[in-house]
């Protein structure tokens, strides 16, 4: 990546922040694109107040943007707020820019585009199957942009976890979490940190694959992984209960991704909660 490069980040939250930091300190000219800009952010961040759900609203984007980043995070949890952010969104923010000037457009997904595959390992090639109306927006998201004249990359995250994400020690220690113990139920993380790397990675792969998978190297039964967050805030493991709904049971392979250069530095969730707990 050179200074020449000029990357539009559309959505800019907690992640899209630490993404930034890293394409700065390699010398990029960095646009945030977000309702509502933060007042404190990366030294040389330049913020652009809109919202993707309004056409109107992007019209003054900067000139020459070459790369974009489509990463936004929904305000509700409802199949019409997806659709207007990640399919509209994604419409309206490439009607704006020169698609000319574009040399890559990477397009921040989930794995909830695989839905319930009993366990077995999954990677690119896995047929989709969504269970719930995120994964099946953001499959439809995907689809379009696949169709475009674009040079188009996508990355299909796994579970986010890191710093200010600990919910789920909270949860726990309130006794609100409940875990299937029977027959194991895979999850899958990445750390917030690995994610932005892989972003970054990405942008500077000279020839791309279309569709990668980002997850870390150990997928974990769910009782196992929470068992183990547990015992580290001193409480009581989780009761056993249903699996989470919408998400399905699968290990996600990071072997594409890997293969491309990519390495995590926190391969395993739990090393990754360990150190997030010990500082927190």
């Amino acid at each position: 990546m050179t200074a020449t490069e000029r990357t539009l980040l559309a959505g800019c939250g907690d992640l899209g922040l630490r993404v930034a930091e890293r394409l700065l300190a390699h010398g990029e000219a960095v646009w945030a694109l977000r309702r509502h800009p933060l007042r404190q952010a990366a030294h040389g961040l330049h913020w652009i107040q809109a919202d993707l759900t309004d056409a109107a609203s992007l019209a003054q984007l900067p000139k020459g943007i070459t790369r974009l980043v489509y990463l936004p995070a929904p305000d509700g949890r409802d199949k019409a707020s997806y659709r207007a952010l990640y399919l509209d969104g994604l419409q309206h923010v490439l009607a704006a820019l020169d698609r000319r000037a574009l040399k890559r457009v990477l397009l921040v997904s989930s794995s909830a585009v695989y839905g319930e595959h009993d366990g077995d390992w999954v990677d690119e090639a896995t047929p989709l199957r969504p269970l719930g109306f995120n994964g099946a927006v953001l499959r439809e998201a995907e689809d379009w942009l696949a169709a475009q004249d674009l040079p188009a990359v996508v990355l299909r995250l796994a579970g986010l976890y890191g710093p200010g994400r600990l919910q789920l020690a909270e949860r726990l220690r309130a006794g609100q979490v409940k875990v299937p113990r029977e027959v194991p139920h895979w999850a899958n993380r990445i750390h917030v940190d690995d994610a932005a790397a892989a972003i970054v990675h990405l942008l500077a792969v000279a020839r791309p694959e279309a569709v990668y998978i980002g997850s870390d190297d150990t997928p974990l039964p769910l009782d196992e992984l929470y068992d183990f967050v547990a015992d580290l805030v001193d409480a009581a493991p989780p009761a056993e209960g249903a699996a989470p709904p919408g998400v399905g049971s699968k290990r996600l392979s990071n072997g594409r991704l890997k293969r491309s250069g990519w390495k995590p530095a926190w391969p395993d969730a739990r090393a990754g909660y360990a150190a997030l707990l010990d500082d927190d």
